[in-house]
């Protein structure tokens, strides 16, 4: 056994990369990067506002969210500060992303209320934007399930963010009878396929490409409501955006996402209780975590 597969870290206080406190008065939108997020399907669009909303919140110079035709007034309604992508079909995602649709975006998430009629454009969007960022939830994961060649997939030049909860875990990868055999597994799948995991849950882990753990030691209970995730998934794309010089590495990027998340719902609870959480508290609270 490989000793880097022992190695467990506790993430007590990351460092913030310049690019979310301390910007220069020369900068622009355009410094900040752009970011497409593809969300929403019929009957599930709040997914994808929250997820747009915690990006936008947590920096990003620009985001595009790809959503059905019938998610568009929902979303340029509820978020005026996205651009919309509009797919060709009323109620999911449809259309297959190629080269050139994707040269503008500095890094990529997909899943958040996306439904799973998609493997398709799943499998073309893995194809066709292989050397950026590429952050997986939700439906997405749901979706990459069911590929038999799910794992040659993971292994992309650029960095590749899963982020499932238990149930998604045990979908991908199967199912483990104790948290040690779980945690092995996923050591072993960041390393065989370079993916870094983030297994979603209380003192979230997160395994990265050399299958080191990272513990998270952020969050409280509150947590445990529904959207929470999509708005981990819109923060993580907001700091892979704007890493465009790669201030830090992909461990780095995903460990902080990871940390503000829990951070913002800790400092929520300043004024509330835990039961009366929910995911919108934690993007309001981002606003006192990049102080």
């Amino acid at each position: 056994m490989n000793p880097v597969e022992d190695i467990t870290l506790r993430v007590e206080q990351p460092s913030f990369p310049d690019f979310l406190n301390r910007r220069p008065a020369e900068s622009h939108k355009g410094t900040y990067g752009h970011a497409l997020l593809i969300a929403g399907s019929y009957g599930k669009m709040g997914a994808a506002v929250l997820a747009a909303r915690a990006c936008l919140r947590t920096g990003v110079g620009l985001l595009t969210v790809h959503v059905p035709r019938r998610g568009v007034d929902i979303m340029q309604t509820a978020v005026p500060e996205a651009m919309v992508s509009i797919d060709d079909n009323d109620t999911h995602w449809t259309h297959c992303f190629v080269p050139e649709d994707l040269q503008r975006y500095d890094a990529v998430a997909v899943g958040p209320g996306l439904g799973t009629d998609s493997p398709e454009q799943l499998c073309a969007l893995f194809k066709a934007f292989p050397d950026k960022p590429l952050i997986l939830d939700a439906d997405a994961l749901n979706m990459l399930s069911q590929m038999k060649d799910r794992l040659s997939l993971l292994t992309r030049q650029a960095a590749t963010v899963l982020t499932p909860h238990a149930k998604e875990f045990e979908r991908l990868f199967g199912r483990y009878e104790s948290p040690a055999g779980r945690q092995q597994a996923q050591r072993c799948l960041s390393r065989q396929t370079g993916a870094v995991i983030v297994y979603k849950g209380h003192h979230t882990q997160t395994t990265g490409r050399g299958g080191e753990m990272y513990v998270n030691t952020t969050g409280n209970p509150g947590m445990a409501t529904a959207g929470s995730g999509d708005v981990l998934t819109g923060i993580l794309l907001a700091i892979f955006a704007q890493n465009k010089q790669n201030q830090i590495n992909a461990e780095g990027c995903t460990t902080l996402g990871v940390w503000m998340h829990g951070k913002s719902a800790d400092f929520a609870l300043q004024n509330q209780s835990q039961c009366s959480l929910v995911a919108g508290d934690i993007i309001k609270n981002l606003q006192y975590v990049t102080r």
